[in-house]
């Protein structure tokens, strides 16, 4: 496995080994001992799937409290996934982080503990699995919003008119009126 750091140190881009021949692929997803030696966590306590179509945009979404670090990965697919730093102590604080996730490159990014999350999906159809650290708390999640000018996620919206949201995400606040990690 590839551990690599984005432009926040603590947002890390995963890329796993992958043997292919005419069979098709195996690749290790997980493996304790080098998510210990690249400093990412070893113990998930929930896993979840989401199916979205194209264009549908699921975020910025964060815990208050019970705060989740995500490894996210898509089985089928593709998105642009994006991680925002709300750790208020942090130099990198209102900062994101895009990768295009996919089922084909078989990237994950690794989102910490204090980082709302969303992404965008640009295939007809795709799949998102992710682990992640602490269980869902619906009392404490809130949502930041998706095109908040004081953030400027670049969204890659070219081959979208206008991305569908959940009427959560449509009313998320902004930066400077969210709550925030100490």
């Amino acid at each position: 496995m590839k551990f690599t750091q984005s432009k926040i140190p603590d947002v890390v881009i995963v890329e796993p080994t992958v043997f292919g021949d005419h069979r098709g692929y195996f690749m290790e997803t997980f493996h304790i001992e080098k998510f210990k030696q690249a400093g990412l966590p070893t113990s998930f306590l929930q896993q979840n799937q989401s199916g979205s179509t194209k264009g549908i945009l699921r975020g910025l979404h964060y815990q208050i409290q019970h705060a989740q670090g995500k490894l996210v990965r898509v089985l089928n697919g593709e998105i642009f996934d994006v991680a925002v730093d709300l750790r208020k102590k942090s130099a990198t604080f209102g900062q994101w982080v895009g990768e295009i996730l996919s089922g084909e490159n078989k990237k994950m990014l690794w989102v910490p503990p204090g980082f709302a999350h969303g992404f965008l999906v640009l295939s007809d159809m795709a799949e998102v699995f992710y682990n992640a650290t602490d269980v869902y708390a619906p009392q404490y999640e809130r949502t930041l919003l998706w095109n908040d000018p004081d953030i400027g996620i670049q969204w890659p919206m070219d081959k979208i008119k206008e991305p569908i949201l959940s009427d959560k995400d449509k009313n998320g606040k902004l930066i400077k009126e969210v709550e925030i990690y100490e």
